[in-house]
């Protein structure tokens, strides 16, 4: 089925197709293991029926606080597109506005899980919370969900050796500089997605050439060096190395991602990647030069090769 027949964006106006499903509800930023344990439940709950997952665009934050930094994880398309991968059958991702925010706990309950989408199970985290003002949380949720004749699942946490899963946890663990424990949190490498820009073509006559990928509303993670895999439009995946950061040797202004991918020669402009962080292996620092730099970006794409377990460069 297409993306346009399994995203939703109007609660009001749902097909009848897609009314009657068990509904996982979040802002699943991420789409982390936690994340997938809502879903999972949602599903075991009903499992004759759709699975949907409930969702706001923008984030809540972003409403609230438009001028903090970018923080998402993930944004809408890669949102959607990791939901649909962990099992749901439909997205709806509700506008999340100034009259959103407004509605009432129970009219959220009501006019849109129950009259506008029919819903017949709910899942959610323990930590939920929604409404004006986040007015209802799950012990609200439960009364007025068995009310309507809505059955609800409260998932607990999803917990490693660091404790429980959040999206703040992977945020800090990437601006701290280890993509490691976002992949174990995620179930997946952390990954930038977005077009590939040109840049200023530097890399190409230095013998690297680099597809440039602007952060956007992405979180920015820890500036400096990864190595890294570079999922392309048509889903082959190319390993690589990539800095992201300021590149103060040559007096960028604005961070993005410049990726080098190994033994590739494609022109990728305009092509739509997802830049997967897998190990961080130095901070962004500044050369004296262009010399310095291309022997430091050698170095740098040997050892990526080796944490990526590839042969040495011919």
């Amino acid at each position: 089925m297409s993306d346009a027949g399994t995203l939703f964006t109007d609660w009001r106006s749902v097909p009848e197709a897609a009314r009657g499903a068990t509904l996982a509800l979040g802002n699943f930023d991420g789409v982390h293991r936690g994340h997938r344990a809502v879903l999972r439940a949602a599903h075991a709950a009903r499992p004759e029926l759709k699975l949907a997952a409930l969702t706001f665009e923008p984030h809540p934050r972003e409403h609230f606080r438009p001028d903090d930094p970018p923080f998402r994880l993930t944004l809408a398309a890669g949102k959607a597109a990791a939901l649909r991968s962990a099992g749901a059958d439909l997205v709806v991702a509700l506008p999340f506005d100034a009259s959103f925010a407004a509605m009432s706990a129970e009219d959220f309950v009501s006019e849109v899980l129950h009259r506008g989408l029919g819903a017949k199970h709910l899942a959610c985290g323990a930590d939920f919370a929604f409404g004006h003002r986040r007015g209802g949380d799950v012990a609200f949720l439960a009364e007025h969900a068995e009310r309507l004749g809505m059955g609800l699942t409260i998932v607990p946490p999803v917990a490693d050796e660091t404790g429980p899963i959040s999206s703040s946890g992977i945020r800090r663990a990437l601006q701290d500089g280890y993509p490691e424990r976002a992949t174990t949190a995620l179930g997946r490498p952390w990954a930038i997605h977005g077009p590939v820009s040109h840049g200023d073509k530097r890399g190409r006559t230095i013998g690297f050439p680099t597809a440039n990928v602007p952060l956007g509303r992405h979180l920015e993670p820890a500036r400096g060096v990864y190595a890294v895999d570079v999922t392309l439009a048509d889903g082959r995946v190319v390993p690589g190395v990539a800095n992201i950061g300021l590149r103060p040797t040559v007096g960028g202004s604005e961070s993005r991602v410049e990726a080098h991918l190994f033994d590739f020669a494609e022109d990728l402009y305009g092509q739509e990647v997802a830049v997967g962080l897998r190990h961080f292996l130095r901070p962004e620092q500044k050369f004296a030069g262009l010399p310095a730099l291309v022997a430091q970006i050698g170095a740098d794409a040997a050892e990526a090769r080796r944490l990526l377990g590839l042969k040495p460069a011919d």
